[in-house]
């Protein structure tokens, strides 16, 4: 015979979370769309440094502080944060303007390189966004269950 429960221990909510299994596991989709989204950001990162310090450096190369915004959420999408993947689709557009502007506004390599940043800013938006969904979709389905 188990010995009762005192009265002021806090019982949980019908319907909470820990109720239902917890979910630990990314399934293949969001794990794809996590990987997209690093590494097109990895890619991104390294691209911005070597630009402004090798291939075409403007003025002596003080534009390659620009990589540095892109280390602060490598850790969050290592480690799956949602709110890391939002804020990001949203920080990259800053990226997508800066590739688009040199783009269309420099000549040779320079817009070259600024084709590719376009285009890995459009990567890695459309992960993380498809991240969100996923994630958002999987949450809804497991509540539902």
């Amino acid at each position: 015979m188990s010995a009762p429960a005192p009265m002021n221990a806090p019982t949980p909510p019908l319907n909470s979370a820990s109720n239902h299994a917890q979910r630990t596991q990314a399934d293949a989709r969001e794990a794809l769309s996590r990987w997209l989204a690093l590494g097109g950001l990895i890619a991104l990162f390294l691209l911005c440094l070597a630009w402004e310090l090798w291939l075409a450096p403007t003025g002596r190369g003080t534009l390659a502080i620009k990589a540095l915004p892109l280390l602060i959420p490598m850790a969050g999408l290592w480690r799956y944060r949602l709110y890391t993947f939002r804020w990001l689709s949203l920080m990259i557009w800053l990226y997508f303007a800066e590739g688009a502007v040199r783009a269309t506004s420099e000549k040779g390599l320079s817009a070259w390189l600024a084709t590719a940043e376009v285009l890995l800013s459009v990567l890695i938006f459309t992960a993380c966004a498809l991240h969100v969904r996923q994630r958002l979709a999987a949450a809804k389905a497991h509540t539902e269950a």
